[in-house]
């Protein structure tokens, strides 16, 4: 039996390549214009000789990482070759039926490129924007140092957004965040540091003025107001704001970061 020719391999090339596309658009991959790479391809031909799916899989998770893909929707578009490689009639793209070893290879070499990438920029929690807690560490570290130079106290305090999420659910619990970050980036917008330090703790570090208590005062109305409208949070519990002062030391306010985010 011949083998199949170089103008019969290319168009079974872009005819499985097509209906991956196809199929992973249909399972939610959001920017069509960002789905096809060159490491498509090369995992198109290795599944058209039935080769070793794993290392082209692995590059594709690094190259899916690179351009922005989040993890979820890496799987999901492997998943979607994995349907139309199972039945060429574009079964729905399922991840529970992808062997977990091609799963695993994909989502590590994804892991890989995005911990590097995470590494060399400033650290956010994605939902909220706000910083994560290592670099609230990070900024304490120069407010420290620098009163250190200076020879004179540091001049900041910590002001702690808790908000009692114990009988909310879902999506909402993420919401009730996402509505806290933007009401503190409205009424601190000066350059102060805002962080989340747990699910349902944020921290502003702040100097110590004299329109602290105004500001203060100004949160905690626009959070009651802005949470009290949204009808997912109806069992919303109390919102709580407290004010601490930074101890002595670097380290001790790390520790005190640490309590906090336990609260």
């Amino acid at each position: 039996m011949g083998s199949r020719s170089p103008h019969g391999a290319e168009a079974a090339l872009r005819s499985l390549r097509a209906r991956w596309r196809t199929a992973s658009i249909a399972a939610g991959w959001r920017y069509p214009s960002d789905w096809a790479l060159p490491e498509v391809d090369a995992v198109c031909a290795s599944a058209l000789v039935k080769a070793d799916l794993s290392d082209p899989l692995a590059e594709l998770g690094r190259a899916r990482a690179l351009s922005g893909a989040g993890l979820d929707e890496t799987l999901t578009d492997v998943a979607a070759l994995h349907a139309v490689l199972s039945d060429p009639r574009l079964l729905a793209a399922n991840p529970d039926a992808v062997p977990a070893r091609l799963l695993r290879m994909t989502a590590l070499a994804w892991a890989d490129v995005s911990t590097v990438e995470i590494a060399r920029c400033e650290v956010k929690e994605s939902l909220t924007g706000l910083s994560t807690s290592a670099y609230l560490r990070t900024r304490l570290g120069e407010i420290y140092r620098q009163a250190a130079r200076d020879e004179r106290p540091v001049g900041h305090v910590l002001l702690t957004v808790s908000i009692d999420l114990s009988a909310v659910i879902g999506w909402s619990r993420l919401m009730a965040m996402v509505l806290a970050a933007d009401v503190l980036r409205q009424v601190f917008d000066g350059g102060e540091s805002l962080a989340l330090l747990g699910p349902s703790v944020a921290v502003v570090l702040t100097e110590r003025d004299p329109d602290l208590a105004t500001r203060v005062a100004e949160a905690e109305r626009m959070l009651a107001q802005r949470l009290s409208v949204d009808p997912q949070l109806h069992t919303l519990g109390p919102i709580d704001l407290r004010l601490y002062r930074l101890p002595d030391t670097h380290s001790q306010a790390c520790e005190l970061i640490d309590s906090l985010s336990r609260s």
